[in-house]
């Protein structure tokens, strides 16, 4: 049900954003490969295991930052219902024993004995064996290049544009991981459930809570987390109060390497823009600038546009929240079902997309981060995260090469 609504609202915002050149998606294939062209790997006894020659994993879970008590921002709790998959049908893993057994890296001789008055990695509590995505070997993309280029705002997009495009196209990519872990085995399980994952955690560390009617956080198992927070994100893009769908309102930002435009800067376009019938006058235009400077005092982000004053702040949440559900799928089920499927690189490449979006507007903060820091901190330290972005600002750089140098001696 929730596949076919946002379906509908995605058509709809596509319909809006085809008169802006924007990039292509990050994974064209992406879509195809979670419906059925993934399988896994006929190695050891029919499922790709962690370990070998490769490289080992580390180990060490941690979890997600909340408010002061770990509680979410979210909306009423109410009565849910499981969403339906189009992810491929997969028989149940068996027992592999080599698992547990092969993600443990020994962390003794050679000087690389943890010393926990001297270990960047001491302050993140981070358990043994530590998380197989915090070995660099399996912190691979499936692309190569700068992701920063997939983040930056085109000059001739007005930046509330832009945004709702980001917000809708890092849920598609999201919602096509959380398909997998929805799907019903042969005996009717699936693999994120009551009993595997009683709480919304992203390791031992963190967990969210949801609101409830009385405003109350509460703990709920991961997979009604997940499923309320759809049910909520769909809402919103639904909600055409929010994320208007007409392209007869869509603006334009003035593009300063355009000669022949001669006028000032306006949110909604030059004085000779299609549409901009009442241009009003823009903050900064620079690519880097934050979204709270783009608009003025009595100004906000997408007004021109027709988006509402509350959009950065529903936007915010949105990404807040599917930075959660990113978190709880490495720190739950990166091995199973993501690496099993040959997906972890899939996973790799739309997450770190994901906080170069994030961080680059504003969207998250550093303190959000924490649950998937390690990670950050290796992705800014192993080059996948530039020197000029703010992900890199975010990242322990030092962290991150105690990391890279536990997983050459894997």
């Amino acid at each position: 049900m929730f596949d076919d609504e946002f379906k509908v609202v995605r058509q709809k915002v596509i319909g809006r954003v085809k008169a802006i050149d924007l990039p292509a998606p990050l994974i064209s294939d992406l879509s195809g490969r979670f419906r059925g062209g993934a399988t896994r790997n006929d190695k050891n006894g029919g499922q790709k295991s962690p370990g070998g020659p490769g490289g080992s994993p580390i180990g060490g879970p941690s979890s997600g930052p909340s408010n002061a008590q770990g509680s979410s921002t979210t909306p009423e709790l109410r009565s849910s219902h499981s969403s339906s998959s189009l992810a491929p049908r997969v028989p149940p893993l068996t027992a592999s024993p080599s698992l547990s057994q092969t993600l443990s890296m020994e962390e003794s001789g050679g000087g690389l004995q943890e010393a926990a008055n001297n270990d960047p990695l001491a302050s993140y509590n981070l358990p043994r064996p530590k998380p197989l995505w915090l070995n660099n070997a399996y912190a691979k993309h499936i692309v190569k290049g700068n992701f920063m280029t997939l983040s930056a705002r085109p000059k001739t997009v007005e930046p509330g544009e832009w945004l709702a495009h980001q917000v809708v196209e890092h849920y598609r990519n999201l919602w096509n991981f959380v398909r997998v872990i929805h799907e019903k085995e042969d005996d009717g399980a699936t693999i994120c459930n009551s009993k595997t994952c009683p709480r919304m955690s992203a390791g031992a560390n963190h967990s969210f809570t949801w609101l409830n009617s009385r405003r109350e956080p509460v703990e709920v198992p991961a997979n009604e987390y997940i499923s309320l927070m759809q049910r909520w994100i769909s809402g919103k893009i639904e909600n055409t109060d929010i994320f208007p769908t007409d392209p007869g309102g869509v603006s334009f930002a003035y593009n300063t390497g355009i000669p022949s435009i001669a006028g000032p800067t306006y949110a909604s376009g030059g004085l000779n823009t299609p549409g901009a019938t009442t241009p009003i006058p823009a903050g900064p235009t620079t690519l880097n600038a934050p979204l709270s400077q783009l608009a003025g005092p009595s100004d906000w982000v997408g007004k021109s546009s027709g988006f509402p004053q509350e959009f950065v702040d529903v936007c915010q949440t949105i990404f807040r929240q599917m930075f959660r559900v990113y978190a709880h799928l490495y720190w739950a089920h990166f091995i199973d079902p993501f690496y099993h499927l040959n997906l972890d690189k899939h996973i790799n490449s739309c997450f770190s997309h994901f906080i170069l979006t994030a961080t680059a507007l504003d969207m998250l903060k550093p303190h959000e981060l924490e649950p998937m820091q390690p990670l950050i901190d290796l992705w800014a330290a192993n080059g996948t995260f530039p020197p000029e972005s703010k992900a890199y600002e975010c990242a322990n750089v030092k962290a991150g090469e105690r990391l890279l140098a536990l997983s050459a001696t894997a």
